[in-house]
């Protein structure tokens, strides 16, 4: 199954990579126990461990929602022609995306909405696409949304150090600043209220304009937390960040707060590079949490 029905909205996976990442489980949720990955193993292999190698699996993928008559996307990838000097995985990356868009009966004229979690190179690359050297709007009719806080700090003219990175190098100016040059670009704070079944908040820590997208549809709930979690090992250690969190902290309190909600409300949640199925259910575990079932949607 491709796609599932919450409540009156349509979710479909379209993935755009799936495989190694070229990480450790210890490089990349450096504050998870060792035991932890040695003791799940068995079933975080093959959709997140590669147990032979060492490495960590992951997907990254686009979430595309039909609600109230609009077609939205959450998330848009690494994307094709990027520079990418500070990560060979992704640098000038290659994939048929968008041929796997259309075959998810979506165009690039039919997008309505663009939701950015937060600005990370994985998150925002098919925002544009390279046309006749020049980086436009991959989806010329829709509004793209990216919170502010994460807008002005990925600016590199704003002088913040995590912009200067490598693996973050280019990425404004060939993402966003096009996106926003052409008018297509709304900055939100705090709140933003799409439809009746559908809102954004800011959910910091990962970045500092992260934010997770609510939905409420006919008594079924999901929340679409973007990089809160990278992999279902962080489930089981809710205090564990990514190598990736530009404030440890509050990413620790918020992942907290996103996964006793999603306990406490039953919701769906549904992370940007979950394989296998792709989301799961969580229950209060003590003060962790543990996996009651996965999503439907098919197997990677």
């Amino acid at each position: 199954m491709s796609d599932i029905m919450l409540g009156e909205v349509e979710i479909s996976r379209v993935v755009e990579y799936y495989g190694p990442i070229g990480l450790s489980p210890a490089a990349f949720v450096p504050e998870a126990p060792e035991r932890v990955w040695r003791d799940n193993a068995s079933w975080l292999e093959p959709d997140f461990l590669d147990v032979a190698a060492d490495e960590c699996v992951c997907a990254v993928q686009t979430w595309v929602l039909r609600s109230q008559g609009r077609t939205i996307l959450v998330d848009t990838g690494v994307g094709n022609h990027k520079e990418r000097p500070g990560n060979a995985l992704w640098h000038h990356l290659e994939t048929d995306f968008l041929g796997n868009l259309a075959r998810a009966g979506v165009r690039p004229e039919d997008v309505d909405l663009v939701i950015n979690t937060h600005v990370h190179v994985d998150h925002v690359g098919w925002n544009t696409r390279l046309e006749n050297g020049t980086w436009v709007p991959t989806f010329p009719h829709a509004t793209y949304l990216v919170s502010r806080a994460d807008f002005e700090y990925w600016n590199p003219a704003n002088g913040h150090r995590s912009a200067q990175r490598p693996h973050s190098r280019n990425l404004f100016d060939d993402s966003v600043d096009p996106v926003y040059r052409a008018g297509q670009l709304v900055l939100w704070e705090d709140e933003y209220v799409i439809d009746d079944n559908v809102r954004l908040t800011l959910a910091p820590g990962h970045t500092p304009g992260s934010s997770v997208l609510h939905l409420n549809s006919g008594g079924d709930r999901a929340l679409f937390v973007g990089d809160l979690l990278h992999t279902p090992v962080q489930m089981l250690e809710p205090d564990a960040n990514s190598c990736f969190c530009e404030d440890p902290v509050q990413a620790r309190a918020t992942r907290r707060t996103l996964l006793e909600q999603a306990a406490d409300t039953h919701s769906l949640v549904l992370p940007a590079h979950f394989g296998g199925h792709g989301a799961a259910e969580v229950v209060r575990d003590g003060e962790k949490f543990a996996i009651t079932s996965w999503a439907p949607f098919a197997r990677l």
